[in-house]
């Protein structure tokens, strides 16, 4: 299942992106997007490096 981003709550910081080992995310209009959801291992890296909490799995 890959992460589900609350726009609301993104800032845009990027902290997300960096962190996917397998580039699931990417920035798009100054906010964090699922753009790959196939390729997520469930990691919890993204959610865990999110300043502001808006990822969830």
């Amino acid at each position: 299942m890959p992460p589900q981003i609350n726009a609301k709550l993104c800032d845009g910081c990027g902290a997300c992106v960096e962190v996917c080992p397998a580039n699931v995310l990417a920035m798009k209009n100054n906010k964090a997007a699922v753009v790959n959801p196939d390729a997520c291992l469930e990691c919890r890296a993204c959610e865990v490096a999110c300043p502001k909490g808006a990822i969830t799995f």
